[in-house]
This record gives structure tokens, sequence and C-alpha cells, in this order.
């Protein structure tokens, strides 16, 4: 993979999409295991209802993950200096996830060339899930 060129980018910017889904409820079993999270609201659709949730959720560290997926599909893992995210809504099954991208700074800062990005997954209506920043230091 190709390091990412601070020349290359302009504030504004889009970086590459990526859309996953539609998510199955065998994704979220397979995540519990993984993950060691086994809330019966991810899993038991009778257990969800009676948490007053409208079916099983997606993790929200699963759509994180698949966050973190479109980040390493466009950056290399090395150049991250920063990834975080905050949860906005619930991830559904039978959602399909669109994860984005946009450049909001590209600065130099004591010798490294550093390009900031917001990040959101939404669902195919439009629904923002999960918003996230992420910094890297580009070549």
């Amino acid at each position: 993979m190709k390091t990412i060129q601070f020349s290359a980018y302009n504030e504004g910017q889009d970086i590459p999409e990526l859309r996953v889904g539609p998510i199955k409820q065998i994704d979220l079993v397979r995540y519990a295991g993984a993950s060691g999270d086994f809330n019966p609201i991810h899993n038991d659709v009778e257990a969800a209802k009676a948490a007053g949730l409208p079916g099983t959720i997606a993790h929200g560290m699963y759509i994180m993950a698949l966050m973190g997926r479109h980040v390493n599909n466009w950056v290399p893992p090395q150049q991250v200096k920063y990834f975080g995210v905050k949860f906005k809504g619930m991830s559904l099954p039978g959602d399909t996830m669109v994860f984005t991208g946009k450049i909001k700074k590209k600065k130099e800062d004591n010798g490294e060339k550093i390009i900031m990005v917001s990040l959101t997954a939404a669902n195919e209506k439009g629904e923002i899930k999960v918003a996230g920043d992420l910094t890297i230091k580009a070549d």
C-alpha cells in the first residue's frame, strides 16, 4: 500500500468510500464470539424487544471496526496518529453501512505534515450512526 502524500490531498476533498452490508444477524453472532460481547440485545430478538428496542442491534464496536477497515483501505496503519469515534445511533440488521471521510484540515506541525479527516458511518437512508476523527502523518 502506498503512503498518503501531503501534496495529494486538499481540504474539503473526500477519501474513498466503503459500503458494507447489508448487516446480517450472523455478522453480529460472529462479532459477539470474536469480541466476547454476548449482550443479548445483539443476538436475541426477544431480549432486545424486552429492552425496548425494535429488535437486535449491531454492536457499536462492530461498526467502529468496519470504520477501521474503511480507514485502513485508504491509509497504511503506520501513518495513523489518532482514530476515535462517537456513537450517534443504532445500526440494525438489514442496514447497509456507508463509510465516508472528508479532509477537514492540513497543517505542518514541528516538521510533521498532518492531515485531519472527519469520518462518518451512515446507513443507506443517510442516518449517521457513528462519527469519527482521523489524524494521519503524511509523507
